[in-house]
C-alpha cells in the first residue's frame, strides 16, 4: 500500500508513519511537511532510517503537492496548526490557509489520486460557551461532571458529538470544523472514501510541547529539567481536567481502520482516552512528582483565558460501538514513556524545552 501523510515530520504524522511502516507490510509512505514547528526537523532521522520519503512541502500551495507523481491508497491528513491562540493577537490568515485552503488542497489531490481520505481533527470544534456551560462539581483535585445537565451531547461519560458545535470556538476550532465540512462534501459529491477523527488532548514521546499546545508533554518535561509549572485560570487550582490519549493508541486505532475493509463514509468520530484516561493539571502534577521523581515549584494566576475551558472529556461510544479499538494505556504509563523519552534524549531536547 502507498500512503501519504502530511504533517509527516510533526509529532502525530511521524508516529503514524513510523507505525504504519511496522505494521503494514510492503507499505510505502511519504511524509509530507513544512517543517514549520520546531523540533519536526529531529523526526527526518528516524524516517530515513525506516526509508520512509521526506518531501519538503506546504499544503497551502498545490503545486506542493502536484510535484508527488502516481495514485495513492490512503492520504492521512495530520497537518494543521493547532495552538488555540492562533490568530487571537495578529493575522489569522495562516491557521486558515493551513487548516481549511489545506485541506481543500489535500481532499482535491486525493480525488485526483483515488486515495482513500484521513482527516485528524480536534475536540476543539465545540463551541466554548457551552463547553464553559457544562455543570461540574468540584472535588479536592479536579472537576467533575455533574449529573444533571441541559445541554445535548453531554453526560458522566464525557463530551459527545451531539455536543454543540454552533458559536464561537477560536480560528483553530473553526477552521478545523470547516475542513471537516469540506470532508463530507467531497464525500458526498465524489464519493471520496474518507474518515474524520476528532482527537482530544494527543500526548506521549516525541512530542514538543508548550503551553498552547502539548502543554501535558511540556508538564512531565518542566520536571524532568526542573522548571517552574504554573496553574493558568479556574482559580488557580489546577483543577482543570482533559483526558490524554497515547499517541501510540491513535496510531493502532489509524492502522486498524485503513487495514479494515469497512466503508469510509465521512462520519465524525471522537477519540480520546475516555473518563479513565482523564487526569486534572493538579492530579498531573502528582504524577509526574512520582515518576520524575523530582518537585518544582508551582504558581497560580486564578484569572481564566477565554479560550480555556474547565473539562473536555472525549466520549467516544460511537467509535466503539463500530471498532475493537480501546485506549490502553493509562496516564501513569503515558507520563512513564515521555520521561523515558526525555532521559535518553536530554541532550538534545533541553534547548527546545527550556
Amino acid at each position: 500500500m502507498r500512503f501519504l501523510i502530511t504533517g509527516g515530520a510533526g509529532f502525530v504524522g511521524s508516529a503514524l508513519a513510523r507505525h504504519i511502516k511496522h505494521t503494514i507490510p510492503g507499505s510505502s509512505i511519504i511524509a509530507f511537511d513544512n517543517l514549520r514547528r520546531r523540533g519536526s526537523e529531529l523526526n527526518l532521522v528516524s524516517l530515513r532510517e525506516l526509508d520512509i520519503e521526506f518531501i519538503h512541502g506546504d499544503i497551502r500551495n498545490r503545486s506542493d503537492l502536484a510535484v508527488m507523481e502516481g495514485e495513492f491508497d490512503v492520504l492521512i491528513d495530520a497537518s494543521a496548526e493547532p495552538s488555540v491562540h492562533a490568530g487571537t493577537h495578529g493575522s489569522p490568515d495562516y491557521v486558515v490557509d493551513t487548516n481549511l485552503a489545506g485541506t481543500f488542497n489535500c481532499l482535491s489531490f486525493a480525488k485526483e489520486r483515488k486515495s482513500r481520505f484521513i482527516l485528524l481533527s480536534t475536540s476543539r470544534v465545540y463551541s466554548i460557551q457551552p463547553l464553559k456551560e457544562i455543570r461540574l462539581v468540584e472535588n479536592q483535585t479536579r472537576f467533575v461532571i455533574a449529573d444533571s445537565q441541559s445541554l445535548p451531547g453531554i453526560s458522566r461519560e464525557g463530551i459527545s458529538e451531539a455536543f454543540p458545535t454552533n458559536l464561537a470556538r477560536s480560528f483553530y476550532g473553526a477552521s478545523k470544523l470547516a475542513g471537516e465540512q469540506l470532508v463530507q462534501e467531497f464525500a458526498h459529491s465524489y464519493g471520496l472514501q474518507s474518515a474524520i477523527f476528532r482527537c482530544g488532548v494527543i500526548a506521549g514521546p516525541g512530542q514538543f510541547g508548550k503551553a498552547d499546545q502539548g502543554v501535558f508533554t511540556m508538564w512531565v518535561a518542566h520536571h524532568y529539567f526542573k522548571r517552574p509549572v504554573r496553574y493558568l485560570g479556574f482559580g488557580g487550582k489546577g483543577k482543570q481536567v482533559r483526558d490524554l490519549l497515547h499517541i501510540q493508541d491513535l496510531c493502532e486505532l489509524i492502522s486498524s481502520v485503513i487495514a479494515s475493509k469497512v466503508e469510509f463514509t465521512g462520519d465524525v468520530l471522537n477519540v480520546g482516552g475516555g473518563i479513565d484516561r482523564s487526569v486534572s493539571l493538579l492530579e498531573l502534577t502528582g504524577i509526574c512528582r512520582s515518576v520524575v521523581g523530582s518537585e518544582v515549584p508551582a504558581s497560580c494566576l486564578p484569572d481564566t483565558a477565554g479560550f480555556d475551558v474547565p473539562l473536555y472529556i472525549s466520549d467516544c461510544r460511537k467509535l466503539f460501538s463500530g471498532s475493537d479499538w480501546r485506549p490502553k494505556r493509562s496516564v501513569e504509563s503515558l507520563v512513564t514513556d515521555i520521561f523515558d523519552w526525555i532521559r535518553v534524549n536530554e541532550t538534545i531536547l533541553k534547548p527546545i524545552f527550556t
